[in-house]
């Protein structure tokens, strides 16, 4: 049976405005699951308007540690849903149940993180230079925060923002992908049956245009976060800036991983089919360019092609399936272009490089693991993020030249580094521009470490416990301890 989900406005669900819906499909199979609401920008207002209600009345004069307490609640009631959450990810995006259900087990624990920081920020007593008076600072929300949150991992992507988001006081208005709206709605009412007043959290679902260009526009919307494509943030960020409103981006990477001829070749083999295969290559810290140590590449590049001609493609619902589809049409025919681009640049393909239709493959969206080899940094393969299971294999002679090679790009947000040498493990992660560097591993995340990027990758940090301080805002407070009568043309 075809679900139809409605917009989650102020505890109730709630029809669109103009009536319309439209279909989401399974990756997969190719068929129509449900049906979502086609929100407007007279949707955005009324989850908007509850949003500022609740943050007004109730949800920002709240307690730190009552609010500390309902995220607890939340953790609870996520981990005992986890399973079911996975499943509707994977026939929502089509990504691996392997992986979707390891995040929705995990995602609790931003939950029970921020709920544990709720009520330990404080402010500072500052000792002025000033007589009688006593000067502090407290912290205090933002308002109304509007999350825009991207199709590959929903509801990870949504717990980085929302998580300290509540936990600071600020209540939000998320709009999902349109592409995969399905699991934040369910959690949508995970959160209200967690006992969260009705308008802390709103879910408008719809279609960049119609739903994502109003929620940042809104008056009343008093901070954005969002995850997704680099040319997409800097509109968002423009837009921001034109409100004067604080914006937090996780945008795209186009990430190196880097061997050297001292690492443990095996792990650094499987490192690099983590950092590109796994997730279908739909991740923004996918290790997309592989640079490889000369003196070794031509054996590496042997064993890592015997590893990944094994790689399963099917059915992502299988926990024997290595490899799945590409989630959404539009990002299926990218892929397919940036295959042929890589051709006509002169990059020599070694494995795949054409859309799957062998055993496993239901629908239209399978694309082959495909890797590269002949690859130049300064070609489009190597430059512009694919988001897709397409790795570029490039040679590098020494640490400065894969430091050059690895710096020389618009992106910033993740890097890999091999080495049995600690010294070498050292230099790179400091003169590596990138946000998080793995030494020895790859595509490893925590709620208490800082996620974010550099240059085109973004702007401020999401996790970690300087997260919650993006959702906060500072307040210096002047008492004066005696009164006093002086000239009150002369400042202080």
């Amino acid at each position: 049976m075809i679900k139809k989900y409605k917009h989650y406005i102020d505890g109730s669900w709630v029809d669109p405005d103009n009536g319309e819906w439209f279909d989401s499909e399974n990756p997969y199979t190719g068929e129509v699951w449900s049906q979502v609401a086609k929100g407007n920008s007279r949707d955005v207002d009324k989850a908007v308007s509850s949003a500022k209600k609740t943050f007004e009345n109730r949800w920002g004069n709240s307690r730190p540690t009552d609010r500390g307490k309902l995220l607890f609640k939340l953790a609870e009631i996520l981990d005992r849903e986890a399973d079911r959450l996975g499943k509707v990810e994977v026939t929502d995006n089509g990504k691996l149940i392997a992986e979707m259900g390891n995040q929705t087990r995990y995602i609790g624990e931003w939950y029970r993180y921020f709920g544990g920081l709720a009520d330990k920020i404080e402010g500072t007593v500052i000792p002025v230079d000033k007589p009688n008076m006593f000067n502090f600072t407290r912290y205090e929300p933002y308002g109304v925060v509007g999350m825009i949150t991207p199709w590959n991992s929903p509801l990870l992507l949504v717990a980085y923002k929302l998580a300290p988001a509540l936990a600071a006081g600020n209540t939000a208005v998320i709009k999902p992908s349109e592409f995969t709206s399905a699991s934040t709605l369910e959690l949508a009412e995970l959160i209200s049956e967690a006992g969260f007043p009705d308008g802390t959290v709103n879910v408008v679902t719809g279609f960049g245009p119609d739903v994502g260009t109003p929620l940042v526009d809104h008056p009343d919307v008093s901070k954005v976060a969002f995850t997704g494509s680099d040319a997409t943030g800097q509109k968002i960020y423009e837009k921001g800036a034109s409100k004067l409103i604080p914006v937090t981006l996780e945008l795209g990477g186009k990430s190196p991983n880097i061997v050297f001829a001292d690492a443990n070749q095996e792990a650094a083999v499987m490192g690099a089919i983590s950092g590109i295969f796994a997730a279908t290559g739909q991740t923004c810290i996918a290790g997309s360019r592989l640079l490889v140590q000369r003196s070794i590449h031509d054996e590496f590049v042997s064993r890592l092609l015997e590893v990944a001609k094994t790689a399963k493609i099917g059915d992502p619902m299988s926990l024997d399936t290595h490899v799945g589809p590409v989630t959404t049409p539009p990002q299926f025919q990218k892929v397919m272009d940036y295959l042929d681009i890589a051709k006509n640049e002169g990059a020599k393909c070694i494995l795949g490089g054409g859309a799957y239709t062998g055993e496993g493959a239901k629908g239209k969206q399978f694309v082959e693991p495909t890797i590269f080899t002949g690859v130049t940094n300064n070609m489009r393969i190597a430059q512009e993020e694919v988001f897709g299971p397409v790795l570029s294999i490039i040679p590098f002679d020494d640490e400065e030249e894969a430091i050059s090679i690895g710096n020389d790009i618009n992106f910033g947000l993740a890097a890999g580094v091999w080495t049995s040498d600690i010294g070498c493990a050292i230099r790179m992660s400091e003169k590596l521009r990138a946000g998080t560097v793995w030494v020895n591993t790859y595509r490893v995340i925590s709620y208490m470490t800082p996620f974010g990027g550099y240059k085109r990758s973004g702007l401020g940090r999401e996790n970690g416990q300087q997260a919650i301080m993006a959702y906060l805002q500072q307040k210096a407070i002047w008492i004066a301890t005696e009164p006093s009568v002086g000239n009150p043309f002369i400042m202080k």
